[in-house]
């Protein structure tokens, strides 16, 4: 089994740890450092880790000045209790990006919101049900 674990800079990483833990249902937890956090499926799956801008000296995590926030970057999450999802999601932003509709490749419905960091993030359903 291989896993990719996809990690992204943050401002606060406490803040975006329980932002992501609300969108996707999790139970509210801390992050293990106050620099990083890997949000965790309830089965332990590492589903989004958390780094905080320059606190280490990765080259690409070093400061979001170094090119725009997000770009060239889709976090696409795909979730088994999509209604319940965009409901939390309208309670953690003012207004989604992409209002949810049906996406004509894979029949799902979908919505967009971008995070407390300006990231895009693309919240699917798992099938077309």
């Amino acid at each position: 089994m291989k896993r990719l674990w996809t990690i992204i800079g943050v401002t606060d990483v406490a803040r975006a740890f329980g932002w992501y833990q609300s969108l996707l249902g999790l139970p509210l937890t801390a992050p293990a450092h106050v620099h990083f956090g890997q949000v965790l499926d309830r089965d332990g799956t590492v589903l989004l880790c958390l780094h905080q801008w320059g606190a280490h000296e990765h080259p690409t995590l070093a400061s979001p000045d170094r090119a725009g926030t997000g770009n060239g970057l889709l976090l696409f999450l795909r979730v088994d209790d999509f209604d319940q999802a965009l409901e939390r999601a309208r309670h953690l932003v003012t207004a989604l990006a992409e209002e949810p509709g049906i996406n004509p490749n894979t029949g799902t419905r979908e919505f967009a919101l971008r995070d407390p960091d300006g990231y895009y993030v693309m919240v699917s359903a798992l099938s077309a049900d």
